[in-house]
Parts: structure tokens; sequence; C-alpha cells
């Protein structure tokens, strides 16, 4: 008979058996890959890339700089916190300000002139429908092969949209959560977010006269004379005397909106103050696309007292630069002109520094005077009759903007913060008295600042404050330096928009041109740095001028070339 361990052995072994299969079973499943989870509802973290190059920006240099670094064979991403590509070059800034100069700039920048002049069949354009370029670009950036993200506003809020190591950027992540990664990033924002929130060195206003030596900083009162700051005579300054006060002659009633009393304003003081923004309006006389302008909701007559009154003291200019757009020639790009137009001085000041909520704000507020504005000019009794019915030919344009009602997408930021570097552009290298050895752009507007405040008058008047303008005697370098943090800052970042530059010298370098420009050789600078596994402070320049003569970029002004004037 069979013993009790005998009869037993079977079962162990068959139990034996079991345990090492459910054992071969359980090692199977966690060998599978991470992307096939093991259980329901469980998704794996995605894999983020690395780029090599990101650009964030919503401005022309944004796309140019995303096409340079990919034509050298980077892996680059552009994050565009817009809905569109191009920035001003696309949304109202038709007439460009490079006064002719058009041998000053190459590369990219002079690629994309010429795209514009080819699609009106000609060989020269200087002034643009919107749409026309922002077809060029989106173009541009199709035939690079740039992968482009839209709406994607960084996060703002302090340690939330900067990823730091040291002092070099890893990674940022926008409103809607999605990070990007990179080795090293541009930031081609008109006000400068990303440079600002790497903890970059940047101020926002006019530096005092004395600071950096420029009789044209800081304040410069209209009623100076002779005006050595402005070259250009009585225009864009008031010519009669223009009552501040809401009840004409009333102190105790208050000033009119828009208009400020500040107390022994002399020039030369310094301030966060800057100048005034607007929108660069497209509008057209051809009746097939013309949308009338209305009475907008929310006007008030008030807000355009300064305007009427200073028609009722005599001024009778139309107080509008008009610049003929290529096309039909029914088209005009509608900007700022004399003593009260559709710039709102004052208005903008908390901009740079703004939330988006606020930034918001502040747009709807100027698009709100700017409408107010042109039906005003075109409607008002009070408005002389020559200019009423010039102005009510006008109206938006169906084809531009057709998402936007003919509005344009972005309000026109002349001036935001400027990044403080080891090298400050001032009037010094403008005038040619001081010379970049490192130059990756020239400039050759001429220094240039809208009205900053209408402030009144000892005699009691209204006076503009912060017009400057003066041309260099020749283009000039801009300095590497002046696109890149100080030493001892963040060593993988770019601003070539939020350039370090006086106020003044700032005012001669913000033009679209010289933005795409300076932007190229940016990206071509942040390649050297990833080959050479280098700070963007230590680009050695040599390596850099030689890559971005090869890009066709102009680095030296060419001979007998003078600047223009306006």
């Amino acid at each position: 008979m069979r013993s009790m361990k005998q009869l037993l052995a079977p079962l162990t072994i068959l139990l034996a058996a079991i345990a090492i299969c459910t054992a071969n079973t359980s090692n199977t499943v966690t060998a599978q890959p991470a992307t096939k989870p093991t259980t329901q509802g469980v998704k794996a973290k995605p894999v983020q890339p690395v780029y090599d190059i990101v650009v964030y920006g919503d401005s022309s240099g944004a796309i140019v700089a995303a096409i340079a670094a990919k034509r050298e064979g980077r892996s680059v991403i552009l994050v565009n916190p817009t809905g569109f590509l191009g920035g001003m070059s696309a949304s109202g800034l038709g007439a460009t300000d490079f006064l002719g100069k058009r041998a000053t700039f190459g590369g990219i920048a002079s690629e994309f002139y010429d795209a514009i002049a080819a699609a009106y069949g000609a060989t020269y354009i200087r002034s643009f429908e919107p749409h026309v370029g922002r077809q060029v670009f989106e173009k541009m950036i199709a035939d690079a092969g740039v992968p482009v993200v839209f709406n994607e506003k960084l996060n703002r809020a302090p340690g939330k949209g900067v990823q730091m190591k040291g002092r070099r950027i890893e990674s940022i992540t926008t409103l809607s959560g999605k990070t990007y990664r990179g080795k090293m990033f541009i930031d081609a924002t008109y006000v400068g977010d990303l440079m600002a929130a790497a903890g970059v060195s940047y101020t926002v206003g006019r530096e005092p006269e004395s600071q950096y030596g420029e009789n044209m900083a800081g304040v410069r009162r209209g009623d100076t004379k002779p005006r050595v700051h402005y070259t250009q005579g009585d225009k864009d300054h008031f010519i009669k005397d223009v009552d501040p006060y809401i009840k004409l002659g009333d102190p105790r009633s208050g000033l009119l909106p828009y208009v400020f009393r500040i107390n022994n304003l002399a020039n030369g003081q310094g301030d966060k103050k800057i100048q005034a923004y607007n929108y660069r309006v497209c509008l057209t006389t051809d009746p097939k696309l013309r949308i009338p302008i209305e009475k907008p909701k929310g006007y008030r007559e008030l807000d355009h007292e300064l305007l009427l009154r200073n028609f009722e003291a005599g001024d009778e200019r139309l107080p509008a630069l008009i610049e003929p757009l290529a096309g039909s020639g029914a088209k005009v790009d509608w900007n700022n002109m004399h003593a009260v137009g559709s710039d709102l001085p004052g208005a903008n000041w908390e901009y740079p520094e703004a939330s988006y909520a606020q930034r918001r704000r502040i747009e709807k507020e100027h698009e709100l005077y700017i409408r107010g504005l042109l039906w005003t000019l075109a409607h008002s009794s009070r408005v002389p009759e020559t200019i009423r019915q010039k102005v009510a030919a006008y109206g938006l344009a169906k084809d531009e903007f057709t998402d936007n009602g003919g509005w344009p997408w972005m309000i026109y930021i002349r001036e935001a913060r400027r990044m403080q570097s080891d090298y400050v552009m001032t009037q010094a290298d403008c005038e040619g008295k001081r010379q970049a050895a490192d130059p990756v752009g020239l400039g050759s507007f001429g220094m240039d600042s809208h009205v900053v405040q209408h402030f009144v008058t000892e005699k009691g008047y209204v006076l503009s404050d912060g017009v400057i303008w003066r041309v260099p005697p020749t283009p000039y370098g801009i300095s590497y330096r002046a696109i890149i943090p100080r030493q001892g800052e963040c060593e993988n970042l770019f601003s070539p928009i939020c350039v370090s530059a006086s106020h003044v010298a700032h005012g001669s370098i913000r033009m679209e041109p010289v933005f795409m420009t300076i932007s190229q050789s940016a990206a071509i600078a942040a390649g050297l740095a990833i080959d050479r596994n280098v700070s963007v402070q230590q680009v050695e320049y040599a390596l850099l001028r030689e890559r971005m003569i090869a890009a066709k970029q102009i680095l030296i002004p060419p001979v007998g070339q003078k600047s223009g004037s306006k």
C-alpha cells in the first residue's frame, strides 16, 4: 500500500508547475513596451522631444529665425502666441520703413521683400497689402518645413513658464500646459516675455540724457526752440494753442482724457513711459471692398475733444499719414501724423509688464479710440468739411483680416521691454560716433519716437512730449552683444526684437527689415553655440561672421550709402 507521501507527490509536482507558469506569465507582461498599459485607463507619459532651437515669438523676426535654423539643418519649432504668421508685416504695417535703403539688408529678409514684389509682378515694392505679407510668410514657412504651433502663450506665472537649470533654459511651458524643450531659445516677441521670465536684465521707458550722453534722450518738449531732437519742422506737433480743460478755461473742471499735468517737466528727464501705440489700419475707397466706418459702441465725443478743439483752434491739417499700398491703388496704410491722430499716448504705459488680460483691455481701448477717431473725422460738424469728405470715402477692407471684420489682428507695439546687456546700442552708434566690432545687421532708419504724452504747459495749453526724429548719417552696425544677455545671465537665449538699446537707439532699430535681419543672425549664432557646446556669450564672432556672410547677410554699409529721410 502506497504511503501518504507517495500519494501527494504528483500533486506537489503539479502545483510547482502551475507556479512556474504563473511566474513566467507575470514576467512577460512586465516586459511589454511602456506604450502598452497593463491597466486599463492608465496612459504612458509621452517623451518630449528636445529641439535644437525653440523660437517663441509673434514677430516677422520669429519666422525668419525659424526658417534660418531649419535651413542650417537644426531641429526647430516656432511657438507662436498669436493665430497668424508675420507680426506687424502681416497686420497692417504695409508701408515698410526702410525708406528705399534696400541695399542695407540681405538674407531671408531680402527674400521676403523679393517675394512681395513678385506677388505684384514687380521687382521692387515698399508698401504692400497685409494679406500678401501673410501669404508670403506662410509659403516661406511651408517651403522650409518649419513646424508651427499657434495661440500658445507663455505661462508667465513665476516658476511656471520657464524651467531653468543653472543659467540655461531647459524648457518653456504655455498656458495650455504644453512644454517645449530646447538647447537654444530665441525670444522673438515684441514685448520680451520669455526674456523677462528667464531673469534677463531689461528696462522700460526713457533714460535720462545723462545716462548715455544722448541729447535726444528722456523728455523732449514740443515747445523747445530750436528742436535739435526733431528735424521735421512742426509735423507731429501742436501749432495752435489748445485749451486742455473739460470746461474751457476752467482748471477746476479737470483735464481732457489723455492729457496730463506734470510739474517741472524739463528736457532730458528720464521716466518709465513709452511712445504711443496705434493700429495700422488698412482702409480702402473701393466701393466693392469698403466696410463703412460706423460709430463704435461706447463712443464718447469727449474722448475726441482734443482733436476737435485743435481743429477749432485753426490747425486744419489732416491728422494722418496715408501711404498707398500696391495692388488696385484703392487701399492705404493709415498711420498717425500731426498733433492729434490715431496714436493714443498714455494709454499704453503699462502694456509691457501687463497681464494678458490687461493687455487685451489696453488693445480694446485703442481700438475703440481709433474707430471713434475715424468716425469723428468723417461725421462731426466740428471737423473741416474737406477733411470730412476725404475720410468719409474710406472704410475697412473686406478682403483684409477677414476673420476679424477687416480690423488688424495686432496692435502696433512700437516699444516695450528692452534688454540691458554688455553692449547697449545708443545714439552714439546710430550717429557713427561709436562702431560695434561685432555687427549682426545694419540699421539706417531715423532715431524716431512718436508722442509719449500730451501735457499742460505753464501757459495752460496742450503740447506733445517725446516726439524725436534725426536721421543717422550712414547705416550703422548692430552689435551681436546687443541681442544676447550679459555675461553671468542666461546662456542659451537670444533677444533680437527687444534688443539691448537705449530708447533713442531703439527708435531707429525697431524696423521690420532690421528685426528680420538680426533674428536670422541670432539663429545662425544659436547653431554655432550648439556645434561648439558653448554659451551664447562664448560664440566666436569670426566664425559667426563667416556664416552670416554665407547666408547673404549684409554687415558693412554699402559704399556711398547714406541713410534716408522721411
